[in-house]
């Protein structure tokens, strides 16, 4: 049970939904941008999060988006992650969603309200980022539309009121040789300890890493090692650990260095997988 009372509002257009952040902001209320929800309810009962009015995006139509577009893939935000479980459009988004939380949960989760999250985890960002995909933000002043590696520094850098309405990934990126992979201590359905995935391009294999480091990311520097194949695959993984952005994770899934550990072993079956996989 959520500790205290809210204003819910479901907006169906994107000016209603900026409009009310705004209006209900100068009226000295805090509201939060609403999709899936899962997050926001756990913080709250939590007492982590505090809103006073909740505006669901899901009835705006742009959010919904699911097709092509002039040779694009567009997705929209609010579209839960069990919806890609079925989808053969895209299949490392279908790959990686599918490993998140139990199918359960992936039917309130949705791709953007993961990708904004709290949770340090975020896999759901990962295939974007490996295909440099797009975003497009909303918010009072209309609407912008950014490379998403220009935006996600950490994690999705948004202005006071906006959201996250859709992603757009290239037609021709979508059936790269692809692999995703998510990493558990215990259980099927447990906390990942980690997740790798990684696509091969122009003759040359993109990683993204999450549950390594306090967010998800994409390391170029890492990559230049990687994929430099006149050094062992051992040799290449364990020098482009040099670049990790920030110290490794320590927690309750698993020490730094069983990480590590982990993470080396994991690079390494990619390598053996990816390199030598012709399918351009």
């Amino acid at each position: 049970m959520i500790p205290y009372d809210f204003r819910y509002y479901k907006p169906t257009s994107i000016k209603e939904a900026a409009h009310l952040y705004q209006t209900i902001t100068a009226e000295g209320g805090k509201p939060v941008y609403y999709s899936g929800g899962t997050e926001i309810i756990t913080l709250s009962r939590l007492n982590l999060v505090y809103t006073d009015a909740v505006i669901d995006i899901k009835s705006i139509p742009e959010c919904q988006e699911w097709g092509f577009h002039h040779e694009e893939l567009i997705i929209g935000a609010a579209l839960p992650l069990s919806f890609f479980d079925e989808k053969r459009d895209f299949p490392l988004l279908t790959e990686t969603a599918r490993e998140i939380a139990d199918y359960t949960a992936r039917n309130k989760i949705t791709i953007g309200g993961n990708i904004c999250g709290q949770i340090f985890y975020r896999e759901g960002v990962l295939p974007f980022l490996l295909l440099d995909s797009q975003v497009l933000i909303a918010g009072e002043s209309g609407v912008r539309r950014q490379s998403l590696k220009e935006v996600f520094i950490e994690t999705l850098t948004l202005k006071d009121g906006e959201f996250l309405v859709q992603l757009t990934t290239k037609k021709i990126d979508l059936r790269l040789p692809s692999l995703s992979v998510k990493k558990r201590q215990q259980w099927k359905t447990g906390y990942p300890l980690l997740t790798v995935a990684s696509v091969k391009k122009d003759g040359l294999l993109r990683f993204a890493f999450s549950g390594v480091c306090p967010f998800p990311f994409r390391s170029e520097q890492m990559e230049v090692v990687l994929n430099d194949r006149k050094k062992p695959y051992e040799e290449r993984v364990l020098d482009s650990f040099k670049y990790l952005p920030k110290p490794v994770l320590n927690d309750t899934e698993g020490s730094s260095e069983y990480r590590l550990f982990v993470l080396k072993n994991t690079i390494i079956d990619f390598l053996k997988k990816l390199e030598g996989d012709q399918r351009e």
